[in-house]
């Protein structure tokens, strides 16, 4: 008897499937993000395709699109590859957009035809989890931003107070967009001849 820790048998048969839901605990931030996004009206803020074309084939709704890429921006994926290989693989992105998967040139796309809409409500969605307390007692990193957490001295609020807090989300939203056009770029650029199997390496798992 090794007395260690043992992990399920993989081929072991389960009576009832575990479901997504069962993976994704009710103080998961994910939770707020569709919330947040669901109430959103899309079409008011400007994003692209909410009405779809009457021909041709189906696309991808921009909450879904807008989920991934908030998502992202709260965990640093700025790479439209990595979010597309994320929801192939990542539990919590898979129960937020319900095991769909777009592929990394429509994510990019998205991102090309609606960056002023995305920015907006990137900048609504940190001040709602201001708001709601989310942020309390903690330090949040969003690409290199730190905000700092709820005090005393921060409950107490000026115009200058509150013009600067905005000022300082909008700058950490538009460097996170910024390195999203560096990581498209380097997407879209082709691999050299000789990269061979280093390349797939350094990239992470591969795939056929």
């Amino acid at each position: 008897m090794h007395r260690f820790i043992d992990g399920e048998d993989r081929m072991q048969r389960t009576l009832l499937p575990n479901s997504l839901e069962d993976y994704v605990s009710q103080e998961n931030p994910v939770r707020v993000i569709e919330v947040f996004i669901d109430e959103l009206d899309l079409a008011a803020l400007g994003f692209v395709g909410v009405t779809p074309a009457a021909t041709g084939r189906p696309g991808y709704h921009p909450s879904t699109l807008l989920k991934i890429y908030l998502y992202g921006y709260l965990n640093r994926l700025q790479s439209s590859r990595r979010l597309e290989r994320e929801a192939q693989r990542n539990i919590e992105l898979m129960w937020l957009v319900g095991r769909l998967v777009p592929d990394f040139k429509t994510i990019a796309d998205f991102r090309k035809d609606n960056g002023a809409a995305i920015r907006a409500v990137c900048r609504q969605f940190v001040e709602l989890c201001r708001q709601l307390g989310l942020f309390t007692r903690a330090v949040v990193a969003i690409d290199g931003s730190k905000f700092k957490a709820v005090n005393n001295r921060d409950k107490n609020y000026t115009v200058a107070k509150v013009t600067g807090r905005i000022e300082q989300v909008d700058a950490s939203i538009a460097r996170y967009l910024s390195q999203v056009d560096s990581a498209e770029g380097e997407d879209c650029r082709p691999a050299p001849a000789d990269a061979g199997l280093e390349g797939d390496a350094a990239d992470g798992p591969g795939r056929t």
